[in-house]
């Protein structure tokens, strides 16, 4: 969906949202002069007008005033604070994209007090590469329309994919989350290399490249993970030598685990 003469406001202009508006930028899905971002942070607001020529404001209330959408990018523990002076504010029909983990669609309709068309959405890190992966859920209001916008937004940073708000803690568990999953493997390899003879710094870029190159494999060959697997395990190689000691550590059973756990955490951080 076309952002053309929407002016969106960010609330929270850290890691995240800095990465939003850097994508749609240079996506050029929008021009700097529709984006008005806000900060608690005086000198990250001033980098940003330097840096991308977009307008800044330390004024919540008066960066909703402007705007189309609202994207909602604090903290969680600071979401209420955030959202108390904008009843007023958000009594115009404006959509409310929040990316703040834990923190419910409902909560957030319920907040502002009014009608308000919400979108949560659960990105992950690697948006701050251009390489993220979002779902997305709308509130009680929000139409697919909305759905629509968030998706050009969030976009601009990665793929996105749909899904009821009820699946968002599996989702946190598994793509919000699993950046650390594959960050602690590469740990473990590179560990792995030096115990075997590597100089660090060799095991650490043969580590990363393998990672990286896997993935891009998967992404780019269409095949099933399991195939290409099968392709690299020589009957009786080395291979097949490693996967065997994983099978019986029971890898996969630990990784089920270790997401059904961030699924209950979500749940419980979210109250649902």
């Amino acid at each position: 969906m076309s952002l053309k003469n929407k002016t969106i406001a960010f609330l929270g202009a850290g890691n995240m949202g800095e990465a939003l508006i850097r994508g749609l930028l240079a996506a050029k899905t929008v021009v700097p002069s529709q984006i008005i971002a806000t900060d608690v942070r005086p000198e990250q607001l001033d980098r940003l007008v330097k840096t991308l020529g977009i307008r800044v404001t330390e004024d919540n209330v008066k960066a909703v005033g402007e705007a189309d959408i609202v994207l909602l990018a604090v903290k969680p523990q600071q979401m209420s604070a955030v959202l108390a002076p904008l009843k007023s504010a958000a009594a115009v029909r404006k959509l409310f994209i929040s990316i703040a983990a834990g923190v419910t669609t409902a909560r957030i309709e319920n907040e502002l007090g009014a009608k308000v068309r919400v979108v949560r959405v659960m990105p992950n890190t690697p948006a701050l590469v251009g390489a993220g992966a979002a779902a997305l859920a709308k509130g009680a209001y929000a139409t697919d329309d909305d759905l629509a916008t968030a998706e050009s937004i969030l976009g601009a940073v990665g793929i996105t994919v749909r899904v009821e708000e009820r699946f968002i803690d599996a989702v946190t568990a598994l793509s919000g989350s699993g950046p650390a999953y594959v960050f602690y493997v590469t740990e473990a390899m590179i560990m792995a290399g030096v115990a075997v003879g590597l100089d660090e710094s060799l095991a650490k870029k043969l580590a990363i490249q393998t990672v990286y190159g896997a993935a891009k494999l998967l992404a780019e060959s269409g095949e099933e993970p399991e195939a290409l697997r099968r392709k690299v395990t020589s009957p009786g190689g080395t291979t097949e030598a490693a996967l065997k000691v994983m099978g019986e550590r029971k890898l996969k059973e630990i990784f089920a685990e270790a997401i059904k756990a961030a699924e209950q955490r979500s749940r419980e951080l979210s109250g649902s």
